[in-house]
């Protein structure tokens, strides 16, 4: 079973799309993902507001290479003005360095790095499916350029690289509820068959595309050593060098002849594979390649409170930080808080409900948990089901 999780840029999860048979990153944004954005993200720009400016788009979708595909981000925009922003996969020679200038960038989270970065307009993709992108790059230490393209065409320069580099965010979303929550431990244990007529990947498809792969792989490296004794060919001259011209011809014979072999190889199993479908129903796999599921109940449950949880995190964590607390502390706070002994103090008469959390030993730690508290408070939530505020306070500045 794969696991579609979208998020926002700060790393708290939107909602979680399960694939059983699993068809790919783009075919899941395409038929999961966008139409539920589309439908659910608030505050989108009206479509008078998008033919009167035809740079701006409704949102922005970032994901990592596998969704690279210039005809996916053309098609976004073309139908529904949903911009695209991944890493370049097939980026042209380097940039000269004077492009690139330092840029002070604003993450999500709000911490500021600085970036060389430097910009262009690039035709990407081949043929129809070609379109102007923006391409942005990142200069590292190293001297290796980061290439990213966008159809943000509004986005700022320094906001592109913002939202592409914080992705990480994401990963530290599934970092930390794996430790702290067991997100991978398997929560229902029962199994379903699949329907008949589900469509699945054809195992058959998938042999002969590796072994295509392979072969490509192998004849590609023939080819580039076979182009290389070409352009430096070993001169006859004298009798010495008759017999090293006499070996690099014998190797360059038979590096014609498998290479020969290899195309043929390769010319046989590109056949095979435009007569076997990519994809067959769940009925036509051969018994020993069928596979069952696993009953989602309980685990789209876990899913539920598991992001429920995270997001009201990382909101408390967001109200801690301060010139002296960053995120992973505030979060560390957060947990030592969690797990902290408290007094549950009801009062009918005042229609209060007292948390006396117990203070800890760091002084700094008991400020940054009061300011917290005093955030919690102006909310003037009732606990749910009574008519009794919430107050939060620390025992140390508790009133008898």
């Amino acid at each position: 079973m794969t696991d579609y999780w979208v998020n926002d840029g700060t790393g708290r999860p939107f909602f979680v799309v399960e694939k059983t048979v699993d068809p790919g990153l783009l075919k899941t944004l395409e038929e999961d993902i966008v139409p539920r954005l589309l439908k659910d993200i608030p505050n989108q720009p009206s479509a008078q507001a998008l033919q009167q400016n035809k740079q701006a788009c409704r949102f922005i979708l970032v994901f990592d290479r596998e969704g690279y595909s210039p005809a996916f981000f053309r098609k976004m925009w073309d139908k529904h003005r949903v911009a695209c922003m991944t890493y370049h996969k097939f980026p042209t020679e380097n940039w000269p360095l004077d492009n690139f200038s330092s840029q002070e960038i604003t993450l999500p989270s709000g911490e500021k790095v600085i970036m060389k970065l430097a910009e262009r307009g690039s035709l990407v993709g081949t043929k129809k499916q070609a379109m102007w992108m923006r391409e942005v790059r990142k200069l590292t230490d190293s001297g290796h350029q980061t290439s990213i393209i966008t159809t943000a065409y509004e986005l700022e320069l320094t906001a592109v690289s913002g939202r592409m580099f914080s992705r990480w965010c994401q990963e530290n979303f599934f970092r930390y509820m794996k430790h702290h929550y067991g997100l991978d431990m398997l929560q229902e244990y029962g199994i379903e068959p699949l329907s008949d007529t589900q469509k699945v990947v054809n195992p058959d498809r998938r042999q002969q595309e590796g072994q295509r792969n392979s072969i490509q792989s192998k004849l590609n490296y023939r080819l580039s050593r076979f182009a290389a004794m070409e352009l430096h060919p070993v001169i006859k001259k004298d009798e010495t060098e008759d017999v090293k011209y006499k070996k690099w011809e014998r190797k360059r014979a038979e590096l014609l002849e498998e290479i020969e072999h290899y195309e043929n190889e390769l010319k046989t199993i590109k056949e095979q594979l435009s007569q076997t479908p990519k994809h067959i129903t769940w009925q036509e796999l051969r018994d020993e390649d069928k596979f069952e599921q696993l009953l989602p109940g309980k685990k789209r449950l876990i899913d539920t409170v598991n992001m429920i949880a995270y997001r009201a995190e990382t909101a408390m964590a967001a109200l801690l930080t301060s010139p002296t607390i960053d995120f992973p502390m505030a979060r560390q706070l957060l947990q030592t808080l969690f797990v902290t002994e408290a007094d549950i103090l009801p009062d009918e008469v005042k229609k209060q409900l007292r948390i006396r959390v117990h203070s800890t030993s760091r002084p700094a730690s008991n400020k940054a948990i009061e300011k917290l508290f005093e955030q919690l408070n102006q909310t003037e939530l009732n606990y749910p089901g009574t008519d009794l505020r919430l107050i939060y306070e620390l025992t140390s500045s508790a009133k008898n």
